[in-house]
Order: structure tokens, then C-alpha cells, then sequence
């Protein structure tokens, strides 16, 4: 069996940024649903976890709060160790010097500042005022 060969212009695809971003979305959902899986693990019904730098013993170390949907802390102290593992293995190289927040529904992890509401008008910059 002898398929005839094409002839004329071959015709090549390259992926474009379209594609790239598709995959790139797919990972990004496939990686939060695997965290938000095992977060549910180690303490049911994690909406959200926290991370704080503290200092024990003379010892920089990471503190790890789990709360709910409804903002509650839940989790005992294993819970928090194996929380704080799986976001360091899930996030490899990230600054824990500085508070932290991982929210289970966007699959985010970001810098937590603390911040006022915005109807005290507190949070403007000096420039502006």
C-alpha cells in the first residue's frame, strides 16, 4: 500500500499565543483543583489559607491559618504543618518573610496587606491628599 505524497506548498502550523494561553489556563486549573482537593484533605471545607512569618525560639518560621467560607479557622496544629507543606512544595521559591494569602477558588497566592475600607478613605496615597 502506497499513499501518493501531497504535492505543491506544505501547509505547517505554529502554535500561537492563543494556544499557549489555553494550555497555560488548563494547567492553572488542573494545579488549583489538585491544591483545593488536598487542602479539603487535611481540613474539610478550606476555603482560604493564611500565612504569617514568626519568629519561635530565636527560629524564623511560617505560620499557617485555615479558614472556612465563613472566614472561621479551622484545623488543628497537623493540619496547619501539612497545609503549610503542601503550599511550599506547590509554590516552590516563594518569599514566606512576608504574609500570604491562598484563596481555594482562584488558585491565587498572594502578598496579604493589611488594608482599611475603602469608605474611611485611610487607604489613599499622600500624593492625593
Amino acid at each position: 500500500m502506497n499513499t501518493p505524497q501531497p504535492t505543491g506548498p506544505r501547509i505547517e502550523t505554529v502554535p500561537s499565543a492563543f494556544t499557549a494561553g489555553t494550555r497555560a489556563a488548563r494547567r492553572h486549573l488542573a494545579r488549583t483543583g489538585v491544591i483545593a482537593r488536598q487542602l479539603d484533605q487535611i481540613a474539610p471545607g478550606t476555603a482560604e489559607a493564611r500565612t504569617v512569618p514568626v519568629t519561635i525560639d530565636g527560629e524564623p518560621r511560617t505560620w499557617v491559618t485555615l479558614l472556612n467560607h465563613l472566614g472561621q479557622p479551622i484545623g488543628d496544629a497537623a493540619a496547619r504543618r501539612a497545609a503549610i507543606g503542601l503550599l511550599d512544595r506547590a509554590f516552590p521559591g516563594t518569599d514566606w518573610s512576608t504574609p500570604r494569602r491562598y484563596d481555594i477558588r482562584t488558585g491565587h497566592l498572594t502578598e496579604d496587606v493589611p488594608m482599611f475600607p475603602a469608605s474611611l478613605g485611610i487607604n489613599t496615597a499622600l500624593a492625593a491628599r
